[in-house]
């Protein structure tokens, strides 16, 4: 069974910057399209990037050219670098590899001055 620890969230003041990591287990990664998504209270679970096995990234609109998808297969480990980050940023933030069927735990960002 793959398992994927997220790790990197915390408390950062608007215009900040974060760097998520999710770690993955198993001897597959490589192969995995992997895709970092976020809930915040009261919202539904919304896509935010996805990187491929070949290394093709996608964003929704609210974060391009603030978040940047990026592996790293010999570490077996995705990152979602964050930048200018804003209130509305706020929320549980979940990476998953969809092949596997597989989620982590979730870490919260917190946007706040």
């Amino acid at each position: 069974q793959v398992q994927l620890v997220e790790s990197g969230g915390g408390l950062v003041q608007p215009g900040g910057s974060l760097r998520l990591s999710c770690a993955v287990s198993g001897s597959k990664f490589s192969t995995y399209t992997m895709v970092w998504y976020r809930q915040a209270p009261g919202n539904q679970r919304e896509l935010v990037a996805v990187i491929s096995s070949g290394g093709s990234t996608s964003y929704v609109d609210s974060v391009k050219g603030r978040f940047t998808i990026s592996r790293d297969n010999a570490k077996n480990t995705v990152y979602l670098q964050m930048n200018s980050l804003k209130p509305e940023d706020t929320a549980v933030y979940y990476c998953n590899a969809p092949r596997a069927s597989a989620w982590g735990q979730g870490t919260q960002v917190t946007v706040s001055s």
